[in-house]
């Protein structure tokens, strides 16, 4: 069985875990699955980066795909970068958040993974 993580190691894979949602939700998913059962806060804090991350990026990669439709495709390029970017700052804020020890919960969150 894998060591436990130290106290400083959790930290700093919860917060990769949030930082991560800017590539969407597989950095989220790895270190979830990875390092889940090695420290208590980053199977929080894993868990709940990908229960962010998830429906948007499966979104943003139906609006890519759409995105390649002749005139029409241009307002599902721009859905694609609207999500990205909404995925980039509040991924960005929940890595500060948990980088300072703080747990961190998205308003909008779905939470499909118990």
């Amino acid at each position: 069985m894998p060591e436990p993580l130290s106290p400083s190691e959790d930290r700093q894979w919860a917060m990769l875990a949030h930082f991560g949602g800017i590539l969407g939700f597989v950095p989220s998913l790895l270190i979830h699955l990875i390092f889940k059962d090695r420290g208590p806060f980053t199977a929080q804090e894993s868990k709940e980066a990908l229960n962010f991350t998830l429906p948007p990026t499966l979104v943003a990669v139906v609006a890519n795909i759409l995105s390649l439709i002749p005139f029409i495709g241009g307002a599902f390029a721009v859905i694609a970068a609207l999500i990205w970017i909404a995925l980039t700052i509040f991924s960005v804020n929940a890595g500060i958040h948990v980088n300072r020890g703080q747990p961190y919960r998205y308003r909008f969150n779905l939470r499909l993974i118990k």
